[in-house]
């Protein structure tokens, strides 16, 4: 019997797929079309790394328990697809691990030292919030053990600790209003410009318009924790029954889409599934990560 844990989790990596797999189709230029007019881009929908890297910490949680950073990094080596859209600094950390690399020296040695302040540990993690629906300083914890292994960077580290605790704060909470979704989160995100960022998108819950909002918060363009993740937050908070709706707004306002819509769908895809043509258009997830299907 699956535990509630596993349950919330997997809800939240079948949002994220999915939210990743139709976001990457509208770098498509013959589906731009498709997503001015809000209608369906041809399947197969293909996912990429966002999928890809959130199966290794929803097999490492499901295996373990939390997050070993050990087993983490070994599976993001050895489950790494080039073709799948990696950054050229994770391709190359990824390949010296698989090489006997060591982990933690070269994700602190990443951009001279400073490590990365990229997104891809927040396009992750939301099922890793949801394992930790119960318990947000958990999961808050939890999230910083997984950024770790590829991200260092402070920035880095505080974007997935927003969206974990963003996940588990959905999966564990009904009727909830935008304004206490986002202080929730602000409450456990470490203090630095992500966190700056969410405060702005708190402010400007008010506004319908995702492009006005991307333009004030950010969109990914700029593939930063702190350029992603507020505008996700705001995203999810202004549709949190609503997924749908939120994976529109969230990929018209353009940019890093496929990590937007990611990080969207898996913190909605807590309590709220994605159509279900939707997933018949997504490629399945992979067969190493022994996914359930959904209910």
């Amino acid at each position: 019997m699956p535990t509630i844990s596993l349950i919330r989790s997997t809800a939240s990596l079948h949002g994220l797929l999915v939210g990743d797999a139709l976001g990457s189709q509208f770098f498509v230029p013959g589906n731009r079309q498709a997503l001015t007019g809000r209608t369906l881009p041809p399947g197969p929908w293909q996912w990429t790394d966002d999928t890809e890297m959130a199966c290794s910490v929803h097999r490492v949680l499901a295996a373990h328990g939390q997050i070993d950073q050990d087993r983490l990094a070994e599976s993001f080596a050895v489950h790494h697809d080039f073709d799948r859209g990696y950054g050229p600094a994770t391709n190359r950390m990824l390949r010296l691990v698989r090489e006997g690399g060591d982990w933690r020296a070269l994700a602190s040695e990443l951009f001279d030292g400073r490590g990365s302040w990229g997104n891809g540990a927040a396009m992750r993690v939301a099922p890793l919030g949801a394992w930790f629906a119960d318990d947000l300083p958990m999961a808050a914890a939890q999230a910083r053990l997984s950024a770790e292994v590829t991200h260092t960077h402070p920035e880095a580290v505080a974007g997935a600790v927003a969206v974990a605790v963003a996940a588990a704060v959905r999966a564990a909470q009904d009727r909830l209003t935008p304004g206490r979704f986002v202080d929730q989160i602000l409450e456990h995100t470490p203090p630095g410009m992500v966190r700056d960022g969410i405060a702005q998108a708190r402010r400007l819950l008010t506004i319908g318009d995702p492009v006005l909002a991307a333009h004030a918060l950010g969109n990914g363009r700029a593939v930063s924790a702190q350029d992603t993740v507020p505008f996700t937050v705001w995203a999810a908070a202004r549709h949190l029954d609503d997924y749908a709706a939120a994976l529109w707004s969230t990929a018209t306002a353009g940019g890093d889409i496929d990590t937007t819509c990611a990080i969207v769908g898996g913190i909605l895809g807590t309590r709220t599934a994605p159509p279900a043509q939707w997933l018949r258009l997504c490629e399945p997830p992979p067969g190493w990560a022994e996914v359930q299907p959904p209910a």
